[in-house]
């Protein structure tokens, strides 16, 4: 990946083209971890929903066990969260280029990690396969956060449901007639907009095919090629800080 380009997708200076094509990548990597991660511990780790409203069914059904799986699920996803929002803001405090790369990398890190042990994890469903659960779950978190911070809140990736949403809104705009004699404002679609949450749809569907065919064919080694990916976004970034910081060392 060329350099600008990794300085454009994950440098401190954003644009909303910038943000809208980080949006495309982490859109595409979540719907592969999800699905190949799926196929591997046989649970999605980015629909918190899910989890939640499938503890409340344990509750009720008496199965706590269950539950305390959930709750470490919801922990985990809030954790990775909370650790991109400190990391981000360390680098902001810092004035860093790394401020959205540092949680991306260590995304890679983990994911790489992921899918170098797992073989062991195919030789053990037990606590193996819990620990898998929970570092999922916290890369998801970790990678949503960032994307959040990075657009405002605008796009999030690592789930379709406000996606979904969204362009159902955006496309009940465009269909909407307005009188042209109500006196009122028009109601107007965004048709940019449309394209993106559809493209952002259309990226994790993408990816979860990818993910899971690679799952399939590859097994755990099919991670490193998506961690590869991370580390050739945020890699420049991380970079700039460190020559930097060599240059003052040296001076």
């Amino acid at each position: 990946m060329p350099a600008h380009l990794s300085r454009r997708l994950t440098g401190k200076t954003r644009s909303h083209e910038a943000n809208r094509d980080l949006g495309y990548l982490l859109a595409f990597m979540a719907g592969a971890v999800n699905a190949g991660g799926y196929l591997a511990v046989a649970q999605y780790t980015s629909h918190m929903t899910g989890i939640v409203s499938l503890m409340a069914d344990n509750v009720a059904l008496g199965r706590m066990g269950l539950v305390l799986g959930g709750l470490c699920s919801l922990v985990a996803f809030i954790g990775g969260a909370a650790c991109t929002a400190i990391l981000v803001n360390y680098a902001r405090r810092r004035a860093l280029h790394s401020e959205y790369a540092a949680p991306l990398m260590l995304e890679a890190v983990l994911l790489m990690t992921f899918g170098v042990v797992g073989a062991g994890i195919a030789a053990d469903q037990g606590m193996a396969a819990a620990v898998t659960v929970l570092l999922l779950c916290f890369l998801m978190g970790l990678q949503n956060a960032v994307i959040t911070k990075v657009s405002g809140a605008v796009i999030r990736t690592t789930h379709v449901t406000g996606i979904a949403t969204d362009l159902g809104i955006e496309l009940g705009k465009l269909m909407y007639r307005t009188r042209p004699d109500d006196g009122l404002p028009p109601v107007v679609a965004s048709r940019d907009r449309l394209v993106v949450l559809a493209t952002l749809l259309a990226l994790f569907f993408g990816g979860g095919v990818i993910g899971a065919f690679g799952f399939k064919i590859a097994g755990y080694v099919a991670t490193v090629p998506l961690a590869a990916l991370l580390v050739l976004a945020a890699v420049v970034p991380i970079h700039d800080d460190i020559a930097g910081w060599l240059r003052r060392l040296r001076g």
